[in-house]
């Protein structure tokens, strides 16, 4: 199946790269370079990013830090890391591709605040679309996030990257030797043997409104490309009648 607008799903280890945190400028080219060539290929991009490279909240509870709390900082980052992506796209396109932020959290001096119908228009247009901030919620992932601006921007799939995984696995690869990794996989598979490759809110999101999920690796290069032309790369994650090994 041909793609013609999709979600991309980042993390913030896309934009740190070789780093625990930070940014990295190779990074950060390619995954310009990876969304410019969705857009090329005449494809609806949006985008969700993760914090995790500025402020991860699995560590603030060290400092005593409540939940509540860190989930808004890391809002703060995925902030951040949309802005630094938004002015490395306009460059790389040398002004030639619009690239808007969306908030969930009203920052309007630096980006414009999220409304699904004017996303949607910017798409329509041949934007590229940030959404930073998450929902604007703690405890809300941005797993999850993503899940749920595809379906509100109308996109046709959601693409997961991750970093040196080419797929779901039946087990972790690292630990387990003979795991084996899906080709196709219902949405029940991850749910019921608690798969953590994905928030699992996301995923009965998407099984609820039929939103098809390819998880990949992404610093394969030209992968989403391929996806987004129908071909089989990565895992799907979908209506299927029965799961396929790889």
């Amino acid at each position: 199946m041909r793609y013609e607008r999709v979600v991309l799903k980042l993390s913030g280890q896309a934009v740190s790269g070789r780093n625990d945190f930070g940014f990295d400028p190779e990074a950060l080219d390619h995954i310009a370079e990876q969304v410019l060539g969705l857009r090329r290929l005449g494809v609806a991009v949006s985008v969700v990013i993760g914090g995790g490279n500025i402020f991860r909240g699995n560590v603030s509870a060290n400092w005593g830090i409540e939940r509540a709390e860190a989930d808004n900082i890391g809002m703060m980052g995925t902030v951040v890391n949309s802005l630094l992506l938004r002015g490395v796209l306009v460059a790389r396109a040398g002004g030639q591709t619009e690239v808007r932020v969306m908030t969930a959290i009203p920052i309007n001096s630096v980006a414009e605040p999220f409304i699904r119908l004017r996303a949607v228009h910017h798409l329509e247009k041949g934007y590229i679309v940030i959404f930073a901030a998450g929902t604007g919620n703690p405890y809300v992932t941005t797993d999850y996030t993503s899940a749920q601006r595809a379906i509100e921007t109308r996109s046709t799939a959601l693409l997961f990257a991750k970093n040196r995984a080419r797929g779901i696995f039946t087990a972790d690869p690292r630990t387990v030797p003979d795991a084996r990794m899906y080709r196709r996989m219902h949405y029940n598979t991850i749910l019921r043997q608690n798969l953590t490759i994905i928030d699992q809110s996301a995923v009965l999101l998407a099984r609820d409104h039929h939103l098809p999920i390819h998880v990949f690796d992404f610093g394969e290069q030209g992968t989403m490309e391929r996806i987004c032309r129908g071909e089989d790369r990565g895992t799907w994650v979908g209506d299927v009648d029965s799961d396929e090994l790889e």
